[in-house]
């Protein structure tokens, strides 16, 4: 076992700099850093480590207590009712005093520990577990009935959350993009009351997922796709080279992938809201015979054939279902994308529907969930930022990303031929 050192360190004078924070040994001795011991410890012991802190830079100021020091620049202050955060709780702690000729000289100790909000983590991760802020209080560890507390309120709460996700969203919507290697992009809208959240989710050449960005408007418009799309190809999404893009159908969105990336934006229509629009068109009788043969089609391994098979149903609707044969053949041929690029197997089951993202959506729900009133798209963006980046940390691999490679190649294909520039000249 280590020796203490007993030697006592020389005192420096006091300056308007800021001083190392000496911790007893025994505290150190059992963690080791301050700022573990801040979050490690129980909250009795956190507020006595935090008081062992400020007795500590008070004595390198004043020097020991009750031994005179004519060289000395600063004396004691006495103390003042103050408050820190402590396992998810603002609770009362004296704030101790240190003064020379110019004023009153702050601690680095208490500096530190009223910059250091412990209660980020904690309410953020409530909040993330669908715990409301009414309810945040009753979720909290108690504190010891000596010490007192604050700030767990539902106002309080809110107005930290608001704080806290708003950081989170200037980060979010700024965060770049060229390192990632995306090949997909999944694209979709979610409605809150009158305002409309796309979001995009990207799956790199590894086939790991990334959120990418958010836009927000009345409608899911092409000038809101178009928005986000440019704002993506800003932050670095790559536009010389092709790009799958999964959509649910939407027509704005089909356009503004052709504005912004023109032939290279490759679209695949999910099979499952066309599955859904064209039985929308059919009286239920008929809904198991036709669902059935849409997905044998799309179960099949060759484009041509399957485009065969999908005219052939829609002919045979045409008469007797004419809304049913007009949905079958509108996109027809988008949605037998992931055909056309050679993709089979789970890689294949991945990418022909937007579950991915739906998913997605499914967890921004619930994320929301207790949300009793929006108050304008800011308070949605900020929410929705927070449940996508919270989601983020739990996201795998999609099924089938070992035949990425084959994708990749596949679109690569689709690009136009460099042309050398020397060669020309």
């Amino acid at each position: 076992m280590a020796k203490h050192d007993r030697r006592t360190s020389r005192r420096q004078p006091s300056t308007s700099r800021s001083v190392s924070i000496q911790v007893p040994l025994p505290v150190l001795a059992v963690l080791g850093d301050v700022r573990q011991a801040f979050h490690g410890l129980c909250i009795s012991t956190g507020m006595q480590v935090l008081q062992a802190m400020q007795e500590a830079d008070r004595d390198a100021l004043c020097g020991p207590k009750g031994r005179h020091q004519p060289e000395r620049t600063a004396w004691r202050g006495g103390s003042v009712e103050s408050h820190v955060t402590l396992g998810g709780r603002q609770v009362g702690l004296p704030r101790l005093r240190v003064r020379n000729a110019d004023g009153e000289v702050p601690l680095a100790s208490f500096q530190w520990a009223a910059a250091t909000d412990a209660l980020e983590a904690h309410t953020l991760e409530a909040i993330a577990a669908g715990v409301s802020t009414r309810r945040y209080a009753r979720t909290l560890d108690p504190v010891p009935a000596e010490v007192s507390e604050r700030a767990t309120s539902r106002s309080a709460v809110s107005r930290r959350f608001v704080a806290l996700s708003t950081q989170q969203l200037r980060a979010f919507v700024s965060r770049p993009l060229g390192e990632l290697d995306l090949r997909v992009v999944c694209i979709d809208g979610k409605v809150f009351k009158e305002h409309c959240i796309v979001i995009a989710l990207g799956i790199d050449t590894a086939g790991r997922k990334h959120v990418l960005g958010l836009r927000e408007g009345a409608t899911e418009t092409a000038a809101v796709s178009t928005a986000l799309l440019n704002d993506l190809v800003t932050r670095g999404l790559p536009t010389e080279r092709a790009m799958l893009f999964l959509v649910d159908g939407s027509a704005a969105l089909r356009r503004a992938i052709s504005d912004v990336y023109g032939s290279l934006g490759v679209v695949h229509r999910c099979q499952v809201h066309k599955y859904r629009n064209v039985l929308g068109h059919l009286p239920e009788r008929l809904h198991a015979s036709v669902g059935r043969a849409l997905r044998t089609a799309w179960d099949l391994h060759s484009e041509a054939t399957a485009k065969r098979a999908l005219e052939r149903l829609a002919r045979s609707l045409e008469d007797e279902h004419p809304g049913a044969a007009a949905s079958i053949r509108e996109g027809l041929d988008e949605t037998l994308t992931v055909l056309r690029l050679g993709l089979t197997g789970p890689l294949q089951r991945t990418l022909r529907t937007t579950n991915i993202i739906e998913n997605l959506n499914g967890g921004v729900e619930r994320y929301t969930r207790n949300v009793k009133r929006w108050r304008g798209g800011q308070m949605i963006q900020r929410w929705v930022a927070s449940a996508l980046l919270e989601a983020e940390q739990r996201f795998r691999r999609v099924r089938g990303y070992r035949d990425m490679r084959h994708l990749v190649a596949a679109l690569d294909a689709l690009a136009p031929p460099e042309v050398d520039v020397e060669q020309v000249a």
